[in-house]
């Protein structure tokens, strides 16, 4: 759920963020398609028109047949998913009270932190974040986790969000709090964008001081041409839709025989550091971007 100023952008982000989420799929070798759903809100909606939103949608979903399951996304939350599933059963991510799998977010953090390793590694020559610097921009359920992990892992950490409310999350980690207008330039080892997308453009990218991208944000890139920019600065990008995946690997495991394993959970979202080491060995011995591989893979596996 967003505020979009007029539906063409609401379609645009839709089809983008659907294609990321089935290349995601592909990519994690999950028995999964690939869609999102959009809902368009205004800005400071009500909570009566926010509540009938939602069970548009949930009726949406309900006509499908099962053949799209909506989760909780930026913008919603798992009291909205609740009462989604009010209204049909096609829903994840419920509560472990009502026999799904919970809040992703935390899973998606563990992903990003395994994406961040596996960056490290080739980047630096190692996988440990003892001592790195990192600079986390956007903390919201999964940025906020993200920065926690660091922090617990060693990390010099740098923090950002458009909100100046979250320099209690700053305070709290002993991490410096940097302006959102500075935190994509600034001078730091590991850059982790967890806000929203398409930061990372023509304009943007000629003027970054780090040697690492991994972030749980979505369509980081403006266009794909931007992979090839950032590989000629030497830049290492984890491809977003790779880094991120480990919410939707949480949720997938909802589907697996014998129902819900919170510990294989676990470790197929840790498997991100593994896949994502692969794509750059493959990316180093064909001059490939790690894009142009992670895309080959999946569609190969679709």
């Amino acid at each position: 759920m967003w505020h979009y100023d007029d539906s063409r952008a609401a379609l645009r982000d839709a089809l983008r963020l659907s294609r990321a989420m089935t290349f995601k799929a592909a990519v994690a070798d999950l028995p999964l398609g690939g869609g999102k759903g959009v809902i368009m809100a205004p800005a400071g909606v009500s909570s009566r028109i926010r509540r009938a939103a939602l069970l548009d949608f949930a009726d949406t979903v309900q006509a499908l047949g099962g053949a799209y399951v909506t989760a909780e996304d930026v913008g919603t939350s798992s009291r909205d998913m609740s009462l989604i599933a009010s209204e049909t059963s096609f829903v994840a991510g419920l509560a472990r009270a009502r026999g799904g799998s919970g809040d992703p977010s935390p899973f998606t953090a563990l992903g990003v932190e395994a994406a961040i390793r596996a960056c490290c590694r080739p980047a630096f020559g190692s996988d440990s974040l003892d001592g790195r610097s990192v600079c986390v921009i956007g903390l919201g359920h999964v940025g906020a986790r993200v920065a926690r992990r660091c922090a617990r892992a060693g990390a010099r950490l740098l923090v950002s969000d458009v909100d100046s409310s979250k320099r209690a999350v700053a305070a709290a980690l002993g991490a410096r709090w940097v302006a959102p207008r500075s935190a994509l330039t600034a001078r730091v080892d590991v850059l982790a964008p967890c806000a929203l997308g398409s930061e990372l453009d023509a304009i943007s990218v000629p003027q970054l001081r780090c040697a690492v991208i991994a972030g749980a944000a979505n369509n980081q890139l403006a266009s794909d041409s931007i992979a090839e920019l950032l590989a000629a600065r030497g830049i290492l990008w984890a491809p977003d839709y790779v880094a991120n995946a480990g919410g939707l690997i949480n949720i997938a495991q909802e589907f697996a025989p014998g129902g819900y394993d919170h510990a294989a959970a676990r470790r197929r979202v840790q498997g991100i550091f593994d896949t994502l080491s692969a794509l750059f060995a493959e990316a180093e011995a064909t001059s490939e971007t790690p894009l142009a591989v992670a895309a080959a893979v999946a569609r190969r596996r679709l």
